[in-house]
């Protein structure tokens, strides 16, 4: 009886994990490598936005971002002909190999092939109707989706200690938004969640610090030079990125006070304040998820020539 609980709450344990994995969101960044046989110009964007079609369809935030993962195709044109008409028709059979995978570790975590046939009267035309004719719900393009999810998760389960390492590595060094976008990355549904959520208020508000003392003393050099409209404008500009859970908050709104009372009207400006109407946890975890996505916006990767993914 023993024996059949525990088998019983293994499957179970099982079970609520995966339905976890299905439901959390985990960005990939689209990344079309160099391909073999070279695609005509205009295939390319339509082949990254079917990625993103792909991902989003089977429930992975596929973005513009950088990101640790990746969904990538490569395209073997197995056979072409030329249709000689009229009309003059192009007709490719292709097989597309998806893969997921840790394009910082190097390392494919799934991949599925799909084999599709597309007529066109050129050759961007038969590119593009082949890769329309990839099917997002296709059940093993659907499988391959959840096998990777899986993996990813586990990823970030065995390696959550590891990432809130180097965060906090990173936020020593003053790197506070390339910490907040390693911390902010991992999923929901990982067992490292609560940790890195934890981990992330501390770099945070390391972070809304920093901030604040090197636009405050930037604000009260623009001012103290020329305490009018002028001076005013320059320093408000400064105090825009000073936020109100900074601890020189306090000290940012006496000088607003000051510059208001002396420009009165002329200075249309309002400091920085949270939304009342909206959670104060809420707002904070926003904010962090949007310094590690203006983080992720900046980088580019490192290649287009996967060379790892066979």
């Amino acid at each position: 009886m023993k024996r059949i609980f525990l088998l019983a709450s293994a499957v179970c344990l099982l079970a609520t994990h995966a339905v976890k994995a299905q439901e959390c969101e985990i960005p990939l960044m689209v990344v079309i490598t160099d391909q073999v046989d070279e695609l005509p110009e205009g295939a390319d964007s339509y082949l990254e936005n079917k990625m993103r079609q792909i991902a989003v369809s089977n429930g992975l935030a596929a973005g513009p971002e950088f990101t640790q993962f990746a969904i990538t195709p490569k395209i073997h044109l197995v056979e072409k002909e030329i249709l000689p008409g009229p009309p003059r028709n192009f007709v490719y059979s292709m097989d597309v190999t998806l893969y997921i995978a840790d394009f910082w570790g190097e390392k494919v975590f799934a991949s599925t092939t799909v084999n599709v046939k597309g007529v066109g009267s050129n050759e961007t035309k038969a590119y593009t109707d082949g890769l329309k004719k990839i099917n997002a719900n296709n059940k093993d393009i659907q499988a391959f989706v959840s096998t990777a999810k899986d993996k990813i998760v586990d990823y970030y389960d065995n390696h959550y200690p590891d990432i809130i390492k180097k965060a906090q590595s990173m936020a020593g060094m003053k790197n506070y938004d390339e910490a907040l976008f390693q911390l902010m990355a991992v999923p929901s549904c990982s067992k490292g969640y609560d940790a890195a959520l934890k981990a992330s208020a501390v770099v945070y508000q390391q972070y809304v610090d920093h901030l604040c003392d090197q636009n405050l003393n930037r604000a009260k050099m623009a001012w103290a030079a020329q305490q009018n409209a002028y001076g005013a404008e320059e320093a408000g500009e400064y105090l825009t990125y000073i936020y109100p859970d900074a601890k020189c908050y306090g000290e940012a709104t006496k000088l607003y006070k000051e510059i208001k009372g002396k420009v009165l009207d002329d200075w249309k400006f309002v400091m920085k304040m949270y939304n009342d109407a909206v959670s104060l946890e809420k707002q904070r975890i926003n904010a962090w998820k949007e310094v590690g996505v203006a983080y992720g916006r900046g980088q580019k990767p490192r290649t287009t020539n996967v060379f790892w993914v066979r």
